[in-house]
């Protein structure tokens, strides 16, 4: 069964979480430094030395990476602290790609490959990026039509293909590359300043939270050594469930928090607000929205939680992360809407931040799977357990 219950260290990890986002982390969110495509290297670097000193950097990693060696659902508790700003995944190096990277280079990648990327990337030197999605006709939500292909030239791999919504590519330092071998898939690492990787653009997109933006990149011939293979040849869509289980969840994580400070920002306005002789929040059109919220917070929390449990049982938990993920994104999504309905016209504005709030959890229903999908997956899960009565 489920247990509730929160470790004295869960708890101690959430109340220094929630003071380093609130001291530190939150004096940063009007910083000139703030980017279209999300926080500037240099602000990365600077907001991460602190989550450092604070001893919050990468908590989620392994102890031997620098981390608190957090099982799922403490993870779960420390990153919707951390959310509460979209300024504290940066901080505190735990922003998609960069964190689910991190999971499956700790369960995936040889000793060597670790000291040489993993140990960077939970330091907060480098940056990650994953290249598995593809424009046109190659591989979006159906990876099996993934068009980019790797060939074996001796003691070395040739990859060519296109990539497109590339999180972070731009500034990054290593990548994984998926791409069709002979007889399924396979992950390749590289050094993101490889010949051959161009970046052909940072595409305009409506979230500014993820630094180096989404980009489009070529990958004309890319040579890659057989020893920087992540895993096993021909079993990369096995090790893309081993990534995006989790992943999936750790995005619920994070928003959710995002999704609070706009409830939080909406509920301190309609009790300070007053309009025809009340606070707003009096008025049932405004009460009612900010009950709703209430609910679909403590909902989305608790399926959270749940699916985090399923993980720490060892289970793979792709069924039920696609239930969070469906769950929460849409939940959170209703949030943060109405929180901008009911600021009203400061709503649309930046003097608070649920405006960007509500911009980024709407790209979240489509990233790591759009909400169609995921239905889609259930039901085929549905049918395949379905016994005739």
């Amino acid at each position: 069964m489920i247990e509730l219950h929160r470790s004295p260290r869960e708890l101690e990890l959430q109340a220094r979480t929630e003071r380093f986002i609130r001291e530190v982390v939150i004096p940063y969110e009007q910083d000139p430094r703030i980017e279209h495509h999300g926080p500037s290297d240099a602000l990365r670097r600077e907001l991460q030395a602190k989550a450092r000193e604070a001893g919050l950097l990468a908590p989620q990693v392994g102890e031997d990476w620098g981390g608190c060696g957090l099982n799922h659902r403490e993870t779960a508790t420390v990153l919707r602290a951390c959310g509460y700003s979209m300024l504290g995944p940066v901080a505190m190096n735990c922003m998609a790609p960069d964190e689910g990277n991190m999971h499956l280079f700790q369960k995936v990648m040889t000793p060597a490959q670790q000291e040489r990327w993993l140990r960077p990337l939970a330091a907060g030197q480098i940056r990650s990026a994953f290249m598995m999605t593809e424009p046109d006709d190659g591989a979006g939500s159906d990876p099996s039509m993934m068009a980019t292909s790797a060939r074996k030239d001796g003691d070395t791999w040739v990859i060519r293909g296109r990539k497109w919504l590339i999180t972070g590519a731009e500034g990054a330092g290593v990548a994984i590359i998926m791409a069709r071998t002979e007889h399924g898939a396979t992950m390749f690492l590289t050094d993101m300043d490889t010949p051959g990787i161009v970046i052909e653009r940072t595409l305009g997109t409506i979230d500014r939270s993820m630094p180096g933006g989404h980009a489009v990149v070529t990958l004309d011939d890319v040579r890659v050594p057989a020893d920087q293979v992540l895993g096993e040849v021909d079993q990369g869509f096995r090790y893309a469930q081993i990534r995006l289980a989790p992943a999936r969840l750790t995005h619920c994580m994070r928003w959710w928090g995002a999704a609070r400070r706009a409830h939080d920002i909406a509920v301190d306005y309609a009790c300070r607000r007053k309009a025809f002789g009340k606070p707003l929040i009096d008025h049932e059109g405004v009460g009612f929205m900010l009950a709703d919220n209430e609910i679909d917070l403590q909902q989305s929390l608790l399926t959270i939680d749940w699916c985090a449990w399923v993980l720490d049982q060892g289970q793979p938990g792709t069924h039920e992360s696609s239930i969070a993920k469906v769950a929460v994104s849409e939940a959170l999504y209703r949030v943060a809407d109405r929180c901008v309905q009911v600021l009203g016209g400061l709503g649309v504005t930046e003097d608070t931040p649920v405006q960007q709030i509500f911009r980024d959890i709407r790209a979240f229903r489509i990233y790591d799977g759009p909400s169609e999908v995921h239905r889609w997956s259930i039901a085929k899960r549905l049918k395949k357990g379905w016994q005739p009565g």
